[in-house]
């Protein structure tokens, strides 16, 4: 099972306001925890929407949209992606996930779909080949 663990955006953040030690001091201490457990896929903080596209789709038209977008609740400022065996084990390292703003704020934790989970569609073999979903990349 994957779960995406979501910091959102704050003013600061979104200014390019980069953590603290105080702030960053923790989260890689418990990022190595993750790491030592084997439960770590990957993590990062994103970049401001300033520096961010939309694409909106209009029928067959495509229109690129750049940033910054306006409402900074709605916007990840960065992940964790995790791969637990259970939710139980999910929602361990969730709460443990140190405060990301010093403040008063919230996070999200989303499990991803696995592969399997679209059933029996050709389609998703292609995905399989290309290691996504989940999936060992195929040689």
């Amino acid at each position: 099972m994957r779960f995406m663990i979501m910091v959102k955006a704050t003013a600061d953040s979104e200014a390019g306001v980069l953590p603290t030690e105080e702030l960053a001091c923790p989260m890689a201490d418990y990022h190595e925890e993750m790491a030592k457990a084997g439960v770590l896929i990957d993590g990062s903080g994103l970049k401001p929407t300033s520096k961010g596209f939309r694409l909106q789709y209009a029928g067959d038209k495509r229109i690129v949209i750049d940033g910054p977008f306006t409402e900074t609740k709605e916007v990840i400022a960065g992940y964790s992606l995790i791969k637990v065996n259970s939710v139980e084990e999910a929602l361990y390292w969730f709460k443990r996930f140190p405060n990301p703003h010093n403040a008063d704020c919230e996070i999200e934790m989303r499990q991803l779909y696995e592969l399997e989970d679209f059933g029996p569609l050709e389609s998703m073999d292609r995905f399989r080949e290309l290691g996504m979903g989940g999936a060992e990349k195929k040689a």
